[in-house]
């Protein structure tokens, strides 16, 4: 599985960046699994302003920033989204960055792993009907993080006293990396048949 963990938030001080690099050494223990952290920092995109939905835009011509954006996203088999909650909802440059692709997730693996207050549950609820737009086949997992900055170090590792709960947060992203193979598995079989 090409795994990709998209950092949702270009905010100094960010936590999503820890919370994506958490992610991703997670994901990188899967057997087989390839993952690509990608920072949408690296992607300074303008505010999504082409003419006509780039889905019924056959003669689209985007920007150099947003092809290259647009081509990274479609190298992936699987989605992570992590994003903070801002006020109730997701960051602004997430959404953006998401209002410039059309198929590229199509039939393809997506969820989400939040933080911030509840853990940024109302943030996943939004993100996912984003998603779904896209055509992305959403998984049914999730993980909402609350006091990220307290359980995750800089390199985002889990502090052992959180990792050490049976219930918390790694068994958490255990439990959702593992589904997220086996859609990635499925739907790879499918889109090649």
């Amino acid at each position: 599985m090409k795994l990709i963990v998209v950092i949702g938030s270009t905010r100094p001080g960010r936590v999503s960046e820890r919370v994506a690099k958490w992610v991703a050494k997670e994901a990188a223990n899967l057997p087989g699994t390839k993952v690509d952290l990608v920072d949408l920092k690296d992607y300074p995109m303008p505010l999504f302003d082409e003419p006509k939905s780039p889905r019924y835009n056959p003669e689209r011509k985007p920007s150099v920033v947003v092809q290259k954006w647009m081509d990274k996203i479609a190298e992936g088999e699987a989605y992570v989204f992590v994003t903070p909650e801002y006020n109730h909802s997701i960051p602004g440059v997430l959404k953006n960055a998401l209002d410039y692709i059309t198929v590229e997730l199509t039939k393809k693996p997506a969820t989400v792993v939040s933080q911030g207050s509840v853990g940024g549950a109302r943030a996943i609820v939004h993100l996912k009907e984003v998603l779904s737009e896209s055509g992305a086949a959403i998984t049914p997992r999730q993980v909402a993080l609350s006091a990220a900055a307290e359980k995750l170090n800089e390199e985002g590792e889990l502090s052992e006293e959180v990792k050490a709960q049976p219930y918390g947060p790694a068994a958490a992203l255990h439990s959702l990396l593992e589904e997220l193979r086996w859609y990635s598995d499925a739907l790879s079989a499918a889109r090649a048949k």
